[in-house]
């Protein structure tokens, strides 16, 4: 992800509520957007979670209460032939397919289906044979860091690395995984301090309401913005409440394009809209009054004003106290 553009993934997640049609349709939104990648979840239920795990408060508001977490799950796996049947999709539309793997099997899968980029979720920062596993892989790696510590953050950078996966190949996103996170949560600026303390590249996994973070995030220099979306928020299921809809989505896409174009360089020097300006805009030393060949050049004969075509005002040292060369009429160019 070590590229001068910024990598957008566009999160369906689970929002494809179990459907290949509803799945291809987000694909599309996706790749509408201008989106570099649409991210799925790929996990078997019984890897994941124990028959009576609870659900989070965000999953109970938006879900059957009476369901465990268990139950929601199993309804939203994706096996592997639906997995081939979307990744030949993505190309189709010429999106990259992403998927963050849950368990190890999972790993599996999408290595066997040749992922070169897999995401780690922010749940599996703490699971070591998981993290160990993907790090033999040497795959180029986005982790969320959700929920965890700058220490966590490291021992999971140094399982990682210690298993065969170059630093330079990870990307580290700080995120907040409450469905939608509260503004006073984000704690943007940690971001920061991740990519100083690590030395890595750094990106923001977003969970606000609205596109806000999201452009600050880039402005501040993230390099990988995701962001969940759905077809339509009001449907039902875990994550939609908390998700972009499309219009909001491409809306996102262009503002982060628009401020890459802004951040520039780094050089401060006239762009070339501007040069025509300076004529225009900036001022020249003109005669204020009537001046006589011969006459010395004083405050009480001379001003600036536009246009920017005669000599430079910072000159006007140099000029007071000097004789004049030539008759000047009044407003005339020195």
């Amino acid at each position: 992800m070590n590229n001068k553009k910024v990598f957008i993934i566009a999160e369906a997640g689970v929002n494809h509520n179990g459907s290949i049609e509803l799945a291809k349709k987000l694909i599309d939104v996706a790749s509408d957007a201008g989106a570099d990648a649409v991210k799925f979840q790929t996990f078997k239920a019984e890897n994941l979670a124990i028959k009576n795990a609870e659900k989070a408060n965000y999953q109970m508001e938006n879900t059957d209460l009476i369901e465990t977490q268990f139950q929601m799950l199993k309804k939203f796996e994706i096996n592997a032939k639906i997995h081939k049947q979307l990744i030949s999709y993505c190309n189709k539309k010429s999106i990259m397919f992403l998927s963050s793997p849950f368990d190890i099997d999972s790993i599996n899968l999408l290595n066997d289906l040749g992922l070169n980029v897999l995401k780690i979720p922010s749940g599996e920062i703490i699971n070591l044979p998981y993290l160990r596993f993907i790090g033999k892989l040497n795959k180029k790696i986005i982790l969320s860091t959700g929920m965890a510590n700058m220490d966590e953050i490291k021992n999971a950078l140094d399982v990682l690395t210690r298993a065969g996966t170059k630093k330079n190949n990870i990307t580290v996103l700080h995120a907040n995984t409450e469905y939608p996170t509260p503004m006073q949560d984000v704690n943007l600026k940690a971001m920061l301090t991740i990519g100083k303390t690590f030395g890595v590249s750094y990106g923001y996994s977003d969970h606000t309401s609205g596109i806000e973070v999201d452009i600050a995030a880039v402005a501040l220099g993230a390099t990988c913005i995701e962001k969940h979306f759905t077809l339509d928020s009001k449907m039902e299921g875990p994550d939609h409440k908390a998700s972009l809809e499309p219009h909001e989505l491409k809306d996102m896409v262009k503002a982060i394009r628009n401020i890459e174009l802004a951040l520039g360089n780094g050089i401060k020097k006239p762009s070339n809209s501007e040069i025509p300006n300076i004529k225009i805009v900036r001022k020249s030393i003109v005669a204020k009054t009537i001046i006589k060949k011969g006459d010395i050049f004083n405050e009480n004969n001379l001003t600036i004003k536009r246009p920017g075509t005669g000599i430079n005002p910072m000159k006007w040292d140099e000029l007071i106290g000097t004789k004049s060369k030539k008759d000047y009429g009044e407003d005339e160019l020195i």
